[in-house]
């Protein structure tokens, strides 16, 4: 699949080369390019032996095609791996432009994680901040249980009744449900306002759409399948009921500008204007995870600031799911509170995995700890299940994304879209996150 790929690409001797590498970028991208090409039919190989790794893929239909007739084994896919990474090292990472900088370090980080689950899919066995670093390049911190309980201590005092505090939540959110026959109303509404609200500020590409569809019998409540040519299935969960917040959730999130918008500003900034192939493909335990889904979450807050998103629930999507508008506000303050629980997930997800508890123990942590009714924690267990470490990836991921964007946007909303903006089109890692 991939030779080693030398300096020798750009000819002379060595000094020469590393010199023509850090100050030509079309130099630079005559050895990179077939590198990069390497790591996609290779993330797509890895994709033949587990059906959930590929998320997306856009490249050349013959790439996949030449992948699936060719059908190798796993430890041929790590000393391909192997030999990419090797191919990237003798490069003169630190005296590269920027944005080449970043294109390495992101090629190389990617390489690692596909070398990581290539071990895992062939048996091994990390505890669970080993894996979420070898993945996603980031280890989510640990939190006592005294935290979630002064949080829990806070939201008690705003909810009404006594007794076991997850089912007066329950009880409390019935009254904010929208209607099954509402419920594509409602969503279009929020997908088109959050829509309005990112192109005001972002660039979206020329024809950039989405399909969307409500489905059943799956572990996750949304789900965005890029397609490619800036085109997106946007897919809901109809299991469990959905709440009215849920709408300005979804919608940001698997669209704008979640994960609709990230996907198509990579394509369009990286893949057709820097023909950069490693774009082309998108596999799901990997460091791009991070970004995706931490930008996806913070992007919630881009597009809905503060105040704006109760009036805009309040004004708008109360109204069209026939709820009572007069209660908007108060069920925000809960709403915020329960979004405090957030790490909650990552609690159970570290205990279940490592084997401190057993699935039983995790649900019950979830409804204990996350206020999950009983339903939502077993499917969020069964989530757990399926994708492991990934997890991570929703709270920590927006909490190192919001930390990046509003430390360079200084309180200003104008600068805070710019900064989001540029994360959603450059080769950023997790790791480059942390760093000012």
């Amino acid at each position: 699949m991939a030779a080693a790929i030398s300096l020798a690409a750009c000819g002379g001797d060595d000094g020469y080369r590393a010199q023509s590498l850090a100050t030509d970028p079309a130099a630079l991208d005559s050895v990179l390019n077939p590198i990069a090409e390497a790591y996609v039919k290779l993330v797509l190989a890895v994709g033949e032996h587990d059906a959930d790794y590929v998320d997306a893929y856009y490249g050349p239909p013959d790439w996949r095609a030449a992948v699936e007739q060719e059908q190798r084994p796993l430890s041929a896919l790590r000393q391909t791996a192997d030999s990419l990474l090797a191919s990237l090292q003798p490069l003169p990472a630190d005296s590269l432009a920027p944005l080449a900088r970043l294109r390495h370090r992101y090629l190389t980080r990617q390489l690692q994680a596909v070398r990581a689950y290539i071990g895992i899919l062939g048996g091994d066995r990390l505890s669970f901040d080993d894996e979420s670093r070898a993945l996603y390049d980031a280890v989510a911190p640990t939190y006592p249980e005294s935290h979630f309980r002064e949080l829990l201590d806070s939201l008690a005092a705003a909810l009404p009744g006594t007794g076991e505090l997850a089912v007066r939540l329950e009880r409390y959110r019935r009254d904010f449900i929208i209607p099954r026959a509402r419920v594509d109303t409602v969503f279009r509404a929020a997908i088109a306002e959050a829509r309005r609200r990112t192109a005001a500020h972002i660039r979206l590409p020329a024809g950039e759409a989405f399909v969307l569809e409500y489905v059943t019998g799956k572990p996750w409540s949304g789900y965005n399948w890029y397609q490619g040519n800036a085109q997106s299935l946007i897919q809901i969960n109809t299991d469990l009921p959905i709440y009215i917040e849920r709408a300005v959730d979804l919608g940001a999130h698997e669209g704008y500008p979640g994960h609709h918008v990230y996907n198509a500003l990579l394509e369009q900034s990286l893949v057709r204007a820097r023909g950069w192939p490693e774009y082309s493909v998108y596999p799901l335990f990997s460091p791009q995870s991070l970004i995706a889904e931490g930008s996806a979450n913070f992007g919630i807050e881009v597009a809905f600031p503060g105040e704006a998103r109760l009036a805009f629930e309040r004004d708008v999507l109360y109204p069209l799911a026939g709820l009572d508008a007069a209660r908007a506000a108060e069920y925000e303050h809960v709403r915020r509170l329960v979004e405090g629980l957030s790490h909650a997930g990552n609690e159970a997800a570290r205990q279940y995995l490592d084997g401190a508890i057993d699935a039983d123990l995790a649900a019950r942590w979830l409804t204990t700890y996350a206020l999950y009714e009983p339903e939502r924690a077993r499917q969020r267990v069964r989530f757990i299940e399926t994708y492991r470490s990934y997890v991570i990836n929703y709270s920590h991921g927006k909490d190192l994304v919001q930390h990046y964007v509003e430390s360079r946007a200084g309180g200003d909303p104008a600068r805070r879209w710019e900064v989001f903006g540029e994360l959603l089109s450059s080769p950023r890692l997790p790791s480059g996150l942390e760093t000012r």
